[in-house]
């Protein structure tokens, strides 16, 4: 069992066997944890049925501690523990070698190393944190000189570990906001209202029943939103044949658009020459063409482009009879009747 505090980031690895009830494992919690540092104010752990028993949930209830469980499928619920187990079992590798079956006499050494190392988060090891200091270790071979900032006096001391608890807070926030800022680079903040269809993303290791084959769809909806539990995430109306909890996170939701539903145009800005976008109506007019004259690059660059034109495929006389005076007749007008009076197409 392992266990770790979200502040003073010390951990204590526990021997059990798997086979342990809910009896046995609290009788361990309190003689290892309880008795070091005293009755929690919330607690976070697994899905276990030992965590889930009736006593368990009755014993912390009675103490006032709130309990929190994680899921196997977002374990970034508890990922201080997770990245915990992974240290701890490179720990175990490099101590228990060959033998084996002596993992649990090397838990003690593991403990230790583990807690005497700098923390990431804190820059400081969870000893100097919890204690003020670092033990000695059997390396340490000369004698630690006496520091002169460790008074015994009651109100330096006290002045001491407030500092010391202001450093290792603020290390966190910092820490926490480099993980936050690396983690959100590549997403954006999404809002639901409730009433709001949403898509489902269906996830193979929340929706398993779901996604038996390759070849089903890789979402489902439209569902609607029924609350807002949290920052991410949401409650949504799932059927009963999901047999999930209808609580689900805002990565896995996507809008619903309906398909009679205008769309924000995706080619706001394109003013290709010789385009038609849509947004963006070509006249049809002499007026509206003369306002497209005063841009002289626009003009410029239309012109030229009528000018080979009008090189390799001579155009019929500028008086000739044109049905819808569009765009491009226009622009044939005025680029012919500056062609048969000979003045120049374009004027500087």
């Amino acid at each position: 069992m392992v266990v770790v505090d979200r502040f003073f980031k010390i951990a204590h690895f526990i021997p059990c066997h798997t086979t342990n009830d809910a009896s046995h494992t609290s009788n361990l919690y309190f003689k290892e944890i309880v008795r070091l540092h005293g009755i929690l104010k919330s607690m976070v752990s697994d899905r276990d049925s030992k965590f889930l028993s009736h006593f368990w949930l009755t014993l912390w209830r009675k103490m006032g501690t709130q309990l929190k469980f994680s899921t196997t499928c977002h374990p970034q619920t508890d990922g201080q523990t997770e990245v915990t187990n992974r240290t701890l079992g490179t720990l175990l590798r490099v101590l228990v070698k060959k033998n084996i079956k002596s993992w649990d006499e090397m838990l003690a050494h593991a403990e230790f190393t583990f807690n005497r190392a700098p923390s990431k988060a804190t820059h400081l090891s969870p000893f100097q944190v919890v204690y003020g200091q670092n033990p000695r270790s059997p390396i340490d071979l000369i004698p630690l000189p006496t520091p002169t900032k460790f008074s015994w006096e009651a109100e330096k001391r006290a002045k001491e570990i407030q500092d010391l608890y202001a450093q290792v807070r603020e290390n966190i926030a910092k820490s926490n906001a480099r993980s936050m800022q690396h983690a959100n680079k590549h997403k954006k903040e999404v809002h639901f209202q409730p009433g709001d269809l949403v898509w489902i993303h269906l996830r193979n290791e929340r929706f398993p029943p779901k996604r038996k084959s390759k070849l089903v769809p890789r979402s489902d909806g439209p569902f609607e939103i029924m609350e807002k539990v949290g920052p991410n995430c949401y409650k949504v109306d799932l059927p009963g044949d999901y047999r999930v909890s209808a609580t689900v996170n805002v990565a896995n939701l996507s809008p619903y658009f309906d398909q009679d539903e205008e769309l924000t145009s995706l080619r706001s800005n394109s003013h290709l020459v010789g385009e038609n976008d849509g947004d963006h109506l070509a006249p049809t007019t002499a007026s509206e063409l003369k306002e497209v004259q005063k841009k002289p690059e626009q003009f410029k660059e239309i012109a030229l482009m009528f000018k080979k034109v009008v090189e390799f495929n001579p155009l019929p006389a500028p008086s000739s009879s044109m049905q819808r005076p569009g765009f491009v007749s226009l622009l044939k007008q005025e680029i012919m009747g500056n062609y048969h009076e000979g003045l120049p197409l374009i004027q500087a």
